[in-house]
């Protein structure tokens, strides 16, 4: 039963899908674009580099969550158990496959642009996934470019 009144703006269109701008100002809002350097000792550098497009939301929101997973067809839904003083789990929709990133994220907000201070972060996170596409992430130098990249993402402070 939809408990929305006639009057109210529906996220979804005729087709029963998000709509795109719906998606462009939720993810404004809740979404965020980053590269994450792990230490990997596996690894020929030792570490380990990933692009990451994610959405969070309240356990109580969090169907939303997998309306994004189906408009994408693709990424995975995770919960963070809280253990602080909130009241109910966090949960995230990740995508994390390099393929995935540049073949259905980055060609959906290139074409539905970011509206807020984020797309600056999408503009990084693509010449980062260039990088990481190209092998640059397997070099130092390449790691170093992709470390000052990811240092300047979601008002992040600068990484040793």
């Amino acid at each position: 039963m939809n408990n929305q009144s006639d009057n109210q703006p529906r996220a979804d269109n005729q087709q029963g899908r998000l709509d795109p701008w719906y998606i462009v100002g939720f993810v404004d809002g809740e979404g965020c674009f980053s590269i994450s350097i792990f230490r990997n000792s596996t690894t020929r550098l030792g570490y380990q580099v990933f692009p990451e497009f994610v959405v969070t939301q309240g356990a109580k929101s969090a169907s939303v969550l997998k309306d994004l997973q189906s408009f994408f067809g693709c990424g995975q839904i995770y919960v963070n158990r809280r253990a602080d003083n909130h009241r109910e789990n966090l949960y995230r929709y990740c995508v994390r496959s390099v393929k995935d990133i540049r073949n259905k994220i980055i060609p959906f907000f290139e074409k539905h642009q970011l509206k807020t201070n984020k797309r600056f972060d999408f503009q990084t996170f693509c010449l980062a996934v260039g990088l990481i596409e190209q092998g640059e992430h397997l070099n130092p130098d390449g790691l170093d470019k992709l470390r000052s990249l990811a240092s300047t993402m979601n008002r992040q402070k600068i990484r040793n």
